[in-house]
């Protein structure tokens, strides 16, 4: 075999396997696109499952649907308690922002109550189970007392602080009239936040809102009767709702947010890990939640 053989051979070598890489990348591509690329027909589904702890993921999801002209809708899967004030306050603005510009139909699974319920209000519909537990409009601090305890097993404490009010909430000494007050002025203002979040979001009065946010916990059907959601329905119902207001002809094509490739040894240990620091997150320290009691 002549050089130029050779040559040619290896030209045709090179060019088989770089058209078999770009082949493999354009499949990695699309697969991992979901379909967006082969259609304009998408609804785009988000997940909020379990205690909300952290709006990252969420919010994420959001945004890249809403900047995504394939993605028409988007139906939002509650399923959750509650969880942490500031997270649940975080993605209650981004399904705002989004339901501003897109339809976003919410969909409630067995629970949706507290923060589960606060993220929900600005959607462009809600759609409940008939016994699907949300409402649960309120606020809870917890605090604890283990003042005795340390005195049966000898121990004592001591603190030193800036100010009277640095302690606050001390598990080691009793609450002063005082620093209650304060806490309840703090539960007071962010449950008036929840209020008016809702009132804007459901477009209803906060005097209607106030008489129902005292903390109790409604039904799906209930909720209906309150005008805390819009339909009776379930998963699929809020997809062929959400496509309908999009303008989607036909069966719409689902698409979820790519999932992050993870190997099984960090799955198991992220899972374990994940599940403490959502238990240490929610219990330690001096936390308010959106959050319905015995949720978690």
């Amino acid at each position: 075999m002549n050089t130029k053989s050779l040559l040619i051979g290896l030209l045709i070598g090179i060019a088989v396997m770089l058209l078999c890489i770009v082949t493999s990348v354009v499949i990695i591509f699309v697969a991992r696109s979901k379909g967006t690329l082969l259609t304009g027909n998408a609804v785009g589904v988000v997940e909020m499952k379990g205690m909300i702890i952290d709006s990252t993921d969420i919010n994420d999801q959001l945004r890249d649907f809403l900047e995504n002209d394939r993605i028409k809708a988007v139906v939002l899967r509650v399923d959750s308690p509650g969880g942490v004030v500031g997270p649940s306050q975080e993605i209650y603005e981004e399904v705002k922002k989004f339901a501003a510009k897109k339809t976003l139909v919410v969909s409630m699974g067995s629970v949706a109550a507290s923060g589960g319920y606060y993220i929900s209000a600005p959607a462009t519909m809600i759609y409940a189970n008939p016994g699907t537990l949300t409402g649960s409009i309120g606020v809870l601090m917890k605090l604890s007392n283990i003042q005795g305890l340390l005195g049966k097993i000898g121990l004592s404490s001591f603190v030193l602080k800036s100010g009277k009010f640095k302690d606050s909430g001390s598990p080691v000494r009793p609450m002063t009239s005082e620093e209650h007050r304060l806490f309840q002025g703090v539960i007071d203002s962010m449950h008036g936040q929840f209020v008016r979040a809702v009132a804007e979001g459901r477009k209803l009065p906060v005097a209607t809102v106030r008489t129902l946010a005292d903390g109790r916990v409604y039904s799906g059907e209930q909720a209906l009767q309150v005008k805390l959601v819009d339909k009776i329905g379930n998963f699929q119902d809020a997809v062929d709702a959400a496509a309908k207001m999009a303008g989607i002809e036909g069966k719409p094509k689902l698409v979820y947010p790519e999932e992050k490739r993870q190997s099984l040894l960090s799955l198991l240990v992220e899972g374990t890990s994940d599940r403490i620091a959502e238990k240490l997150k929610i219990e330690s320290g001096l936390k308010a939640v959106y959050e319905m009691p015995g949720g978690n």
